[in-house]
């Protein structure tokens, strides 16, 4: 297989990728067939898995909206992945020029991406890093330049917990980067579920299999256990709920069925 001029020498480019699988459901060229191969598969057990990373990406915009509108200014976008059409430094700095982003991901890929398409930007950065330590992302360089933690910050965790099992202690990691924001604060949170999913969730389990295969198991938490994530904050109207659910701006029931498999939220630090 060539390795195309974007690909860090450093990846094995034969294993699939859960951020080149989700840059392939969101229509995005930077993945290699052993990705797309892996997502053909698990899209066989659930077909409108793309409908599903659409939403969770529609929602991600209408959050980054709603944090500007509160007046937070800073983004701290964990588990971010491959740079695709509206990512949040676009979105928040269309709203308000000068809004600081940091994007973290443990991908190469998804690293080498963002470094690409934020190179002059002075305002955003991107940290090679990973969620279940949070201590090392938020004494990175990156953070410590760009986001005041003394302030209120917008923390995405968008389709990421959801990849994180509970032996690595994902409340944990939750809940020590609560425990560094500033009251005001906003978490920002999607996370995949069989509550929701338009078929039986034997069915489902096959699409969670291919995950398991490639290892990166994907954990389907109930809404009572994603819900969990938000202790410490008080949830904003509507709460977590479907992902079109999340003050939509077209009517939900025109939505693919596929766009519910899934829950959001955000909650704000008191």
């Amino acid at each position: 297989m060539e390795r195309p001029a974007w690909a860090p020498r450093s990846i094995d480019i034969s294993v699939p990728s859960v951020s080149r699988i989700y840059d392939y459901y969101l229509g995005g060229s930077h993945n290699f067939e052993v990705d797309r191969e892996a997502a053909r598969k698990a899209m066989t057990h659930l077909p409108g898995l793309p409908k599903t990373m659409q939403a969770n990406r529609a929602f991600m915009r209408r959050a980054v909206r709603h944090a500007v509108g509160t007046g937070i200014d800073q983004f701290l976008d964990i588990g971010s992945g491959i740079p695709t059409f509206g990512n949040v430094h676009e979105v928040a700095q269309a709203a308000h020029p000068g809004a600081r982003v940091v994007y973290v991901d443990h991908d190469p890929v998804a690293v080498a991406h963002s470094n690409a398409v934020l190179a002059g930007n002075e305002d955003a950065d991107v940290v090679a890093a990973d969620l279940r330590k949070p201590r090392e992302i938020l004494s990175s360089p990156q953070v410590e330049r760009l986001i005041d933690l003394n302030r209120p910050v917008a923390l995405l965790l968008v389709a990421i917990l959801h990849f994180v099992e509970d032996a690595d202690d994902p409340y944990g990691a939750v809940a020590q980067l609560r425990d560094a924001l500033a009251p005001g604060s906003l978490l920002v949170l999607t996370h995949a579920s069989y509550e929701g999913i338009p078929l039986p969730a034997e069915r489902a389990e096959g699409a969670v299999d291919v995950y398991k295969d490639i290892r990166n198991p994907l954990i389907m938490r109930s809404r009572d256990e994603i819900a969990r994530f938000f202790e410490g904050y008080d949830m904003v109207e509507p709460g977590l709920v479907p992902m079109p659910y999340w003050r939509p701006e077209s009517a939900p029931e025109d939505e693919d069925p596929y766009a519910f498999a899934g829950f959001a939220g955000v909650g704000i630090a008191a």
